[in-house]
């Protein structure tokens, strides 16, 4: 088993680590650092022991939420996306509007 020395809010560790997860590892380490941090740089908890908590309970809480849906693909540079059913039916109210509007005037300016 692999040993690497990591900080977390400044404070060092040795921690082990199975061959092949130094990675996974870092990644970790720097998730509970992030976390800890903002907790800390948020001001109102300064005992080392109560921020490890909270960002225990943040981190545990993400896992548990479910990941948001994939964002749409978006549309090519100067292609326009397609319209809902109801941004349609709004199109439609306006064009229908701006029709009139321009019927009895017959020009815009």
């Amino acid at each position: 088993m692999k040993q690497l020395e990591i900080k977390i809010m400044g404070q060092g560790y040795l921690l082990g680590c199975p061959e092949g997860g130094e990675e996974r590892l870092r990644e970790a380490v720097y998730r509970v650092d992030a976390a800890m941090c903002k907790i800390r740089d948020a001001g109102k908890i300064k005992a080392r022991d109560r921020i490890a908590v909270l960002a225990a309970l943040n981190l545990a809480f993400e896992l548990e939420t479910p990941p948001p849906a994939p964002a749409a693909t978006p549309p090519a540079l100067g292609e326009e996306p397609p319209l809902t059913p109801a941004e349609q039916t709004t199109l439609a109210s306006l064009l229908a509007r701006l029709d009139q509007a321009l019927r009895d005037d017959g020009c815009l300016l």
